[in-house]
């Protein structure tokens, strides 16, 4: 893979440099070649539509899309791009409402038609992901799709752009199945991307999708370089500020993921201002998920809290969809596990009434794992009974989805809650045989790509009991197990510290020790683990 990431590098390097006399430079949001036979009012914001679809901004996209329309009606692809604006092949499946909107407009793009036959081939290869979609399930139709772009693709080797739509339909197809550990999809999707590189260094979608290629512990690396630069590529963009830190957190790079994050919540807030006045944005709370993350990664206690206020204080969202669902869900509860304040997370505030839970049932279970585990690590048994109980009846009622294993990732909870519950009642060689069980089964899921990580890793936790066992050595090796998916993680990272020196292994104590304290190194609040670290490398 090294290959690629110095070809990806030596095109960043070109970034300011365009190749092509008909790339299309869109203000803010980077340089497109999505060319139509439509008039030039209607191309200019066909370009602009592109623009913003490559950076996930379908709103506006939808609203440039409707404009080309009018410019000129007899403008096919204008239809096209609206269409393409209720597809979000990397986010939760289309709702029925969604689907019935894009088919509806796919429909007027195939009435009107197009002059070319490239024009032709896009509005006929997204018609195959919209065929059927009451009776035919989402992976299906999507995977469908990827073959119909790759034909268009074939008789048209020159359409870079849809070689692009191309890649991001690979990769998305990888997300269908989290349990491939080869990520076979995303590599074929990063591979057109890189080719596709030199030539598009200011194309908002190639970098962007190189990093979508790349979001996974063993390949994160390799979209570093694309995560510096994508931000300044479509500087206007909430998505696009955001996306790097996906990049950021794989690797334990805190500041970065704090700056990527701070100026994507602040877009956000903007761009709400501008579209839905008085309104939360799904962006902002988006950021906040991953800045609550991070911050809680280097004892920012403060600022946790405060962007945390900034999530509590809102009553309404521009969109209630599964990111925002997310955050309100997993922030609060990170706020607590992180700092192992377990009676806070066995007594978390309910979820905002106001937002509609019932379409977001598998997120919901997040906030009964979180009481679970606080309270089963602080010996109220009978409360995390209750709490393991629901999440087992939602993982029952929820349906069977090919977009993520919903299904096995509540399992898992209830896994863990069920082996701290074990733990909990005295039982400490079957809670940590459970535990491990359950670890086991969290490591070949991974994470939703949605997400900066899990609530706590349950090999953390396992880590954690065991340390408590006083098995120093099974415990080290958890926590390094832990860190390799998850460097510079805080709790991790003390506990190695911890566990080294009981192993003893000094020399890897003081060494966990010292990195604990420079990822916290401006911490804003006092903890127990830090001091810890601060006292054991004076005494050494």
């Amino acid at each position: 893979m090294r290959p690629v990431l110095l070809v990806l590098c030596a095109g960043l390097a070109a970034a300011q440099e365009d190749h092509s006399g008909h790339q299309h430079v869109v203000a803010g949001l980077g340089t497109v070649d999505l060319r139509t036979s439509c008039n030039a009012t209607a191309q200019k914001l066909i370009s602009r539509g592109a623009a913003l679809l490559h950076s996930f901004g379908y709103e506006e996209a939808r609203i440039a899309f409707t404009d080309a329309a009018k410019a000129d009606p007899s403008c096919g692809m204008a239809y096209w791009g609206v269409a393409r604006t209720w597809y979000h092949p990397i986010w939760a499946p289309p709702s029925p409402d969604e689907l019935r909107a894009g088919a509806a407009a796919l429909d007027q793009a195939l009435a009107i038609g197009a002059k070319t036959r490239r024009e032709r081939d896009l509005i006929q290869s997204l018609s195959v992901f919209y065929k059927n979609w009451q009776t035919v399930d989402h992976a299906t139709r999507a995977k469908n799709y990827e073959q119909a772009l790759a034909q268009v693709c074939d008789r048209n080797p020159d359409d870079d752009e849809t070689a692009i739509f191309h890649a991001l339909q690979l990769v998305a197809i990888g997300y269908l199945d989290p349990t491939d550990k080869s990520y076979a999809w995303q590599r074929k999707g990063s591979e057109i991307l890189n080719r596709m590189l030199p030539s598009h260094p200011n194309h908002p979608g190639v970098a962007h999708y190189i990093i979508h290629s790349v979001d996974y512990p063993p390949l994160a690396e390799l979209g570093l370089a694309a995560a510096r630069v994508y931000a300044a590529i479509a500087p206007d963009s909430p998505h696009a500020q955001h996306m790097p830190s996906h990049i950021f957190t794989r690797l334990g790079l805190w500041d970065d993921s704090i700056a990527s994050n701070v100026r994507s919540t602040q877009s956000a807030i903007a761009q709400t201002q501008r579209l839905h006045p008085g309104k939360g944005s799904f962006d902002q709370l988006h950021g906040i998920d991953y800045l609550v993350y991070a911050y809680l990664q280097q004892a920012k206690d403060t600022s946790a809290k405060k962007v945390l206020t900034e999530m509590h204080d809102l009553s309404g969202l521009d969109e209630n969809q599964f990111a925002a669902a997310y955050a309100l869900a997993a922030s609060p509860a990170r706020w607590a596990l992180e700092r192992h304040d377990w009676r806070a997370a066995s007594t978390l505030e309910a979820l905002p009434a106001w937002f509609p839970w019932e379409r977001f049932r598998n997120v919901e279970a997040l906030a009964h794992y979180a009481r679970a585990i606080g309270a089963a690590r602080s010996g109220d048994v009978a409360a995390a009974r209750r709490s393991a109980d629901e999440i087992a009846s939602i993982r029952k009622a929820i349906p069977a989805a090919r977009d993520y294993d919903w299904g096995g990732s509540i399992g898992v909870q209830w896994e863990a809650a069920t082996a701290l519950i074990t733990w909990a009642e005295g039982k400490k060689a079957e809670g940590i045989r459970l535990l491990r069980v359950a670890a086991d089964h969290e490591d070949a899921i991974d994470k939703h790509p949605v997400t900066p990580g899990a609530l706590l890793p349950v090999r953390e936790m396992l880590a954690d009991l065991l340390l408590e066992d006083g098995a120093a050595t099974d415990a080290l090796k958890e926590y390094e197990t832990v860190l390799k998916t998850a460097p510079r993680r805080f709790n991790a990272t003390a506990g190695a510290a911890k566990a080294a020196d009981r192993a003893p292994d000094k020399t890897k104590a003081r060494a966990y020790a010292m990195q604990l304290c420079e990822i916290a190194r401006d911490a804003e609040t006092s903890r127990p683990e830090l001091e810890w670290s601060r006292a054991y490398l004076v005494a050494k």
